[in-house]
């Protein structure tokens, strides 16, 4: 598959909300403070957002995130995406002592979806995202996001 760099997106979390151990496993909030997209064609702001992680396990986090985003030429746009990050050693160390890693420091990819009523960006409703993270320094995430050529 040739893929198409589309877009990158970073986000600033606010310190998690321990929701607890449950019955499939540990949950987490992370409530998104800001964050910015930044592509070729698509180029914003994070409005508001929030991600419920949920550790399994088998120490991976599955990711689970939504959040809106608004564009430099004020269109709004609703971005969900689910994912897993491996909790490697690199992983956990980054996340105890507020440091980032690289991207192929570990496993961490996403399935963006992405909808608009703007006639502008009507693309993003019918275009299939894969995404790859990585944790930045002092509690953020920066995905880089493709799409298929």
């Amino acid at each position: 598959m040739q893929l198409i760099h589309e877009f990158t997106i970073r986000a600033n979390l606010y310190e998690p909300n321990p929701v607890g151990a449950g019955p499939i496993g540990t949950r987490m909030h992370y409530g998104i403070a800001n964050g910015t997209v930044e592509g070729e064609r698509l180029n914003g702001e994070v409005l508001s957002g929030g991600e419920w992680a949920l550790i399994d396990a088998q120490g991976c986090l599955r990711v689970d995130v939504r959040m809106q985003v608004k564009t430099h030429d004020d269109a709004h746009i609703y971005v969900q995406y689910v994912g897993l990050l491996g909790l490697n050693d690199t992983v956990q160390n980054a996340l105890e002592n507020g440091l980032g890693t690289e991207f192929d420091d570990q496993d961490f990819y996403t399935n963006p979806r992405l909808e608009t009523g703007d006639e502008r960006y009507s693309w993003v409703n019918s275009t299939f995202f894969i995404g790859e993270g990585r944790l930045l320094p002092n509690a953020g995430v920066e995905y880089r996001v493709w799409r298929p050529a």
